[in-house]
C-alpha cells in the first residue's frame, strides 16, 4: 500500500485536524516509512512460529463478582452540575450539519 499527501490530508480532514503543509509532508514521509517497515515484516518466513500475545506471561486477575447495594438515582445525581428530567445534563458535543 502506498501513501501520498492527498491521503494524509483526507484522513486529517476526516479526523477534523488542521495540519500545515509541512506537517502533511512530514506525516506522509513518516507513514510511508511505517508501511515500508510493515512490508519487510510481512516478507519474513514465520512458518512454525507460534503467535505471541504478550512477551511476558500474564494471568488474568479478576475479583469475585459480588452484588452490592447501588446508589439511588437521587444519590447519583446529587453532585451533578446540571440535571434535567432525572438525567445528567451535558453540553452538546456533536454539531449538526
Amino acid at each position: 500500500m502506498s501513501i501520498n499527501r492527498e491521503v494524509v490530508e483526507h484522513v486529517a480532514k476526516l479526523a477534523k485536524l488542521a495540519i500545515s503543509e509541512e506537517e502533511a509532508e512530514q506525516f506522509t514521509n513518516e507513514i510511508a516509512g511505517i508501511l515500508a517497515y510493515a512490508e519487510k515484516l510481512n516478507a519474513l518466513d514465520t512458518t512454525g512460529v507460534d503467535p505471541l500475545i504478550s512477551p511476558v506471561p500474564m494471568q488474568a486477575v479478576l475479583r469475585d463478582d459480588i452484588v452490592e447495594e447501588n446508589l439511588s438515582q437521587q444519590e447519583a445525581l446529587a453532585a451533578a452540575p446540571e440535571v434535567q428530567d432525572g438525567m445528567f445534563k451535558v453540553p452538546r458535543i456533536i454539531e449538526e450539519e
